[in-house]
């Protein structure tokens, strides 16, 4: 199957609009943010709805919001959740006055998503309702508007259950929200889609489809002008077409057009074009409407994987939850660009959004960044989870094909969507006609978008092959099965199929536990990060590796996760799927520890492990740390992960030896579900030297071709003596929602970090910008996100600076703790 697809996605001129809408500040025919000048009250305030309720003491913000990340952690919540208030009943009202300029107009709102069980009143009338907590939904309210120069409000009232989610969803109106005013005849959003049927290297014919909306009293006639620009904005092709719209009407509109010598959309080049759409009535352009369009060629082989742009691709993907980490649940899209640059630099190609839909802002990074995207609709579907009462299983009889039919017309135009994914481990996988409700989904998104393939995470072995439901899917997504792949395949040579989720180590960052064993929990609350220890379903990476290598007509696989996330603390608390509504056995662990990056970024030893298999640029990583003082004279192991082919390991200058990649195995504890008789697996992609513990340094020198093209070195560090910041960007823009993310580091008077150190460092900011949030990858501790302050996690922390709107100039970010010498950094806002 060879599906030559691009996609763009609607896109309008952006205008920073303030809460109260001025003729001066508005444009016709443009969407602009409508995320200024909000109140916000907690509880289910009566008559909160109507236009005439006493608001003048509610909060004052501007949204993105999420109330629950704001706190306090307690037990009285589930640590599955994260331990934060997800649930309850909480209003956001707004008043806004628009022009004048605006009569006769059509206004909608588009809410990217509000977290959950919206309901939204426009001057005391209820306009829509929309349960699904990760949609995003659009309303016209025309009808509900006071003349222009009049006052409106509008009201949301957010209701997110209790055991609703297996994770932490945040609450609130955690994403962008969008005002829009059009002339009444003019593309309808979400509508438009672009597809590429045929692709050579001489021409790309684009096939356009659109629907424009005339909501007139009177028939229309109109000119509908398409172009496409190069990303030169060079005009590469052009047409015209006359049409008559029919009164309160909305008319399809196909238009084809050519592109001479493409430039193909790639991972390695995420080229694309812009195609314009221009409404002409009465000789004037009444609605432009530009969407991006990426011009590549995606093929998936059943023998031989995926491919894009007739190249074979390996899928390197991670599973990735929506929360920010100390953010919460909020869409920053800064916070978001440096999530995939972490991925991008561990060797990941795609992304998973686990396990609902995702914001716009990740697709279109995914689009510039050269990323492929498994798009997921459901994590349920009529059959609840277990200990997952209020879940979408309440809603999926009603909502399902309107919620999937949404999420595809939004994104089916990216170039980066190679996939959807209709589902994760439901539970109608056991029943016998589980299958025929795969088989609507499935059929729902081809109705939608008939250029690419559909998915759906399968974990039930053997009831997904006995019960039919993976014989029904476009592509066979498998969970944790790479031991069963050669099975499979054996089986059923004609599926084509995917890891979508794999191995599920967790491991805690800094901390290392001796000796190297399974074990089920630890006393600390933590996980050890020699990276051995699974749940009981899962398995360490190195045997997906291994399958994936002997299994090469397997596209790749998803792991989970790339970064740790809020919720699920696993292996404490609870169990996946298990019948305990509330993890707190092992308060406070609150946070999961499944990522190859901790939860606000840093690194786990994971992460080098994947980069070793993931990338070819030369690179060799080593651990433990070496202070290990109550250990001098015992044996350490000291691990090495590396894509040369050989590393030597030196201890305070003396020669451990030369070890090399694939040859010299490393055993490791394992456990499988499906074959007990499994003690260990002797792993290729690790080397090991057992070294007698001295101070001092480890380093390790990695060779290919016996050339030195990567070396590592780890100094036993001394007392803790200073502060280091470390922002990973420097200059800002002031628009109120640009991040800093500064690293802090507790060190020795050489500069040496210190693995221990837990001092508490204060935070000062001074200038044009403020904290926004501090974290530390700590999984189990009640420390607030939002404070001026942070304990380091073995030696490290986390400060998140944001710009502050139209304030221009220098955020002064100082550090200080006690017994350290403190430490200043200037950033600029411009």
């Amino acid at each position: 199957m060879n599906f030559k697809i691009n996609k763009f996605r609607p896109l309008r001129v952006l205008i920073m609009l303030l809460s109260i809408i001025s003729a001066s500040s508005w444009a016709n025919d443009d969407r602009v943010s409508f995320n200024s000048g909000w109140l916000f009250s907690k509880g289910d305030h009566i008559d909160a709805a109507k236009s005439e309720f006493e608001d003048s003491r509610w909060r004052k913000l501007d949204l993105p919001h999420d109330w629950a990340i704001e706190g306090p952690f307690d037990k009285a919540y589930s640590a599955r959740n994260g331990g934060l208030p997800v649930f309850g009943t909480a209003w956001y009202r707004k008043h806004f006055t628009l022009p004048k300029s605006t009569l006769g107009k059509s206004v909608s709102i588009t809410f990217d998503g509000a977290m959950s069980n919206t309901e939204v009143f426009v001057n005391g009338n209820k306009v829509i309702s929309r349960p699904f907590g990760y949609i995003a939904f659009e309303f016209d309210i025309t009808p509900y508007l006071n003349s222009p120069g009049d006052e409106n409000v509008i009201s949301v009232k957010l209701s997110p259950e209790n055991y609703s989610a297996r994770w932490y969803s945040g609450a609130g109106i955690y994403r962008n929200t969008w005002l829009e005013i059009n002339d009444k005849v003019h593309i309808k959003q979400w509508e438009t889609f672009v597809s590429t049927p045929t692709i050579t290297k001489d021409k790309a014919i684009v096939d356009y489809k659109t629907t424009v909306i005339n909501t007139e009293k009177s028939s229309q006639p109109v000119v509908i002008k398409t172009s496409i620009k190069s990303a030169e904005g060079v005009v590469v092709d052009e047409v015209a077409q006359n049409t008559i719209l029919p009164a309160n009407s909305e008319h399809k509109i196909q238009q084809q057009l050519k592109i001479s010598q493409p430039r193909l959309w790639d991972t390695e080049d995420p080229y694309r074009y812009t195609v314009v759409t221009t409404v002409v009535k009465d000789g004037n352009a009444v609605d432009v409407n530009s969407v991006p369009l990426g011009v590549r060629k995606i093929e998936f082989k059943a023998d031989d994987g995926f491919w894009l742009n007739d190249r074979r691709v390996q899928i390197q993907g991670v599973c990735l939850h929506h929360d920010n980490g100390p953010l919460g649940a909020i869409v920053n899209t800064r916070a978001i660009e440096r999530k995939l640059e972490i991925m991008k630099e561990m060797g990941a190609n795609s992304v998973r959004t686990s396990h609902n839909p995702p914001s716009p802002e990740l697709v279109e990074l995914a689009d510039k960044m050269g990323i492929l995207l498994q798009v997921e609709a459901f994590d349920m579907w009529e059959i609840e989870k277990p200990a997952v009462v209020n879940g979408y299983n309440k809603d999926f009889e009603q909502w399902h094909d309107r919620d999937l039919r949404d999420m595809i017309k939004q994104y089916r135009n990216n170039p980066s969507v190679i996939m959807w994914s209709i589902g994760n481990e439901v539970m109608e996988q056991r029943k016998d006609d589980g299958w025929k409700v795969a088989k609507n989904l499935q059929r729902i998104a081809h109705d939608e978008d008939p250029t690419r393939l559909v998915t759906n995470g399968l974990s039930m072995y053997p009831d997904f092959i006995d019960k039919g439901m993976a014989q029904e899917m476009d592509i066979v997504g498998l969970n944790y099965k790479a031991y069963k792949y050669q099975e499979i395949k054996q089986a059923h040579p004609d599926w084509i199929i995917v890891g979508t989720e794999t191995s599920s180590v967790v491991s805690t960052r800094g901390v290392y536990h001796f000796p190297i064993e399974k074990y089920n929990k630890h006393e600390s609350k933590y996980v050890t990060s020699f990276d051995v220890i699974t749940p009981p379903w899962a398995y360490i990476p190195d045997l997906e590796f291994e399958n994936l290598k002997n299994n090469p007509s397997v596209m790749g696989e998803y792991i989970w996760t790339g970064f740790d996330y809020i919720g699920e603390p696993t292996p404490y608390g609870g169990r996946d799927h298990g019948n305990k509504f509330y993890w707190n056995q092992d308060w406070p662990a609150r946070s999961s520890s499944f990522g190859a990056v901790d939860l606000v970024g840093f690194k786990k030893d994971r992460f080098y492990l994947y980069q070793s298999q993931w990338t070819d640029k030369p690179m060799v990583h080593v651990l433990p740390h070496w202070n290990w003082s109550e250990k001098v004279g015992e044996t350490i192991p000291v691990f090495a992960y590396t894509n040369a082919e050989e590393v030597e390991l030196f201890v305070n200058g003396q020669s451990q030896g030369r070890k090399r990649k694939g040859e010299d195995k490393v055993r490791l504890p394992v456990s499988l579900r499906y074959d007990k008789s499994v003690k260990y697996f002797d792993s290729p992609y690790r080397l090991r030297w057992d070294v007698e513990y001295q101070p001092g340094e480890i380093k390790v020198v990695a060779y290919t071709n016996n050339k030195v093209v990567s070396a590592k070195t780890i100094k036993t560090a001394n007392k803790a003596a200073q502060i280091a910041l470390s922002p990973d960007r420097k200059v800002l823009s002031a628009d109120g929602y640009d991040l800093s993310y500064i690293t802090v580091e507790i060190t020795d008077t050489d500069g040496n970090l210190v693995p221990d150190a837990d001092n508490k460092i204060n935070f000062k900011v001074e200038g044009a910008g403020e904290i926004i949030a501090v974290g530390n990858g700590d999984s189990a501790t009640t420390a607030p996100f939002q404070a001026d302050y942070r304990h380091a996690f073995y030696g490290k922390a986390m400060l998140i600076v944001k710009s502050n709107k139209g304030m221009a100039g220098e955020i002064k970010v100082t550090a200080s703790a006690e017994k350290l010498i403190s430490s200043s950094v200037v950033l600029v806002s411009q």
